[in-house]
């Protein structure tokens, strides 16, 4: 099944089991994918692109929630922490940090990198291999690491 019947599945069942939160989370992953459908004019979208949409929304999602705190405002923060653990159901696994530095120690190993000149050469590459499983921040974090 492809994800986006997946999600419009998972709004009917929000709507029926009568929950707030999912129901919100799971409307603004589909108005985000009618808005991508219709800008570029075609009727399908790919997975691909619906994995993007969703990460693009999770990271609004918890920056907004991060102001709210800053702004001690504890519960509006809750709620969009809240849609975005719901929205972070359809998001392929996350790698841990063990995981992200072995990849990127066999992408160094690939491109021949060695000093931190080359951090451009493994960031390309690993934000390739690595999309939609880790955080672009943590891979950076970990190449210049890996480069010092």
């Amino acid at each position: 099944m492809r994800l986006e019947e997946q999600i419009q599945q998972d709004i009917k069942a929000a709507m029926l089991a009568k929950e707030r939160v999912k129901l919100e989370s799971f409307r603004a992953i589909k108005a985000e994918i009618l808005l991508a459908k219709t800008s570029d004019g075609s009727d399908k979208i790919a997975d691909e692109a619906v994995i993007k949409i969703i990460q693009k929304l999770v990271k609004q999602r918890k920056e907004t929630a991060q102001i709210y705190k800053e702004q001690n405002r504890a519960e509006l923060a809750e709620n969009e922490l809240a849609e975005a653990a719901c929205m972070e159901v359809f998001l392929p696994k996350q790698l841990s940090e063990a995981e992200i530095t072995e990849e990127i120690k066999k992408i160094l190993v690939q491109v021949g990198a060695s000093k931190p000149s080359d951090m451009g050469k493994v960031m390309g590459v690993a934000s390739k291999q690595l999309a939609g499983k880790a955080d672009g921040r943590a891979i950076s974090a970990i190449v210049k690491e890996l480069l010092k």
